[in-house]
């Protein structure tokens, strides 16, 4: 599943095929869009925007896409075949002389123009990974509702932008409490801590295809729990839970993690 480092990744490999040259093939296959013609335009350059792919054409125009679940931006030289699934399956296309991007299984493709770009994404947090991350407002977002589970708050991207489930799990286990446990019983100074880290792990996964949030070099092991459902924790060796949050699957170590677990049992120590 694509989170913010993920995207940025995509973004920077689309800005170094797509940006600074001349579209020589364009080619947008949903019903609102289909009839649109970008070639003959220069792309000015492809913005990661927490979960967001904002690639700016020439003339003020924006091709805003969400990879969501599974979705993907694929890459090849012009007049290579594709492979990245089947032909249907390909919502995008833009091309130049060099280089050919393929939109695969993109649930959100608009042509918007790049002025209108806030109500694409102006309801984003603080984007972890983008020049306006303000550590101070994303922990004042993500502690407003006191109430709301940490799991919840952590994957609403109007707190702040970029995490996605793996994360979720990940930096609760760092944090040393449940994705359950309400927001407003998190220990002075935590709330601070968990925006640290969640910005340091994804400035330090960015530019490389395997996540790990790990500290140990131990094959096998690049995340905590994420995954790991009745495998040993690597922390303390008890096997790594699994349950659901919202429509979410989430996973956590019940002897590392304070606070309620999925299935409604009583809170641990």
């Amino acid at each position: 599943m694509p989170e913010g480092d993920s995207v940025w990744f995509a973004a920077r490999r689309l800005d170094e095929a797509l940006a600074g040259r001349v579209l020589t093939r364009s080619d947008l296959r949903v019903p609102r869009f289909a009839t649109a013609d970008l070639t003959g335009r220069r792309v000015l350059d492809v913005t990661p925007r927490g979960k967001h792919l904002l690639a700016r054409i020439e003339g003020g125009l924006t091709l805003h896409s969400h990879l969501r679940m599974d979705g993907a931006w694929r890459i090849f030289p012009t007049g290579e075949r594709p492979r990245g699934g089947p032909a249907h399956q390909i919502r995008a296309i833009l091309g130049n002389a060099e280089f050919t991007a393929y939109g695969y299984r993109l649930p959100v493709l608009e042509l918007i123009r790049t002025a209108e770009e806030p109500k694409a994404v102006g309801h984003l947090g603080p984007d972890l990974l983008g020049p306006d991350w303000d550590p101070a407002e994303a922990v004042r977002r993500l502690s407003a509702d006191p109430a709301r589970t940490l799991g919840e708050a952590l994957l609403d991207q109007r707190n702040l932008a970029g995490i996605g489930n793996v994360y979720k799990s990940e930096l609760a286990f760092l944090a040393g409490v449940t994705p359950w446990l309400p927001v407003g019983e998190l220990a002075e100074g935590v709330p601070e801590r968990l925006v640290a880290t969640a910005h340091r792990l994804l400035e330090a996964n960015k530019d490389r295809p395997d996540r790990r949030t790990t500290t140990t070099g131990r094959t096998g092991e690049r995340l905590y729990v994420y995954g790991r459902e009745g495998r040993p924790c690597p922390r303390c060796g008890g096997p790594v839970r699994r349950a659901e949050l919202g429509d979410r699957v989430t996973y956590w170590c019940p002897g590392c993690q304070r606070g309620p677990d999925g299935n409604n049992h009583p809170r641990t120590n």
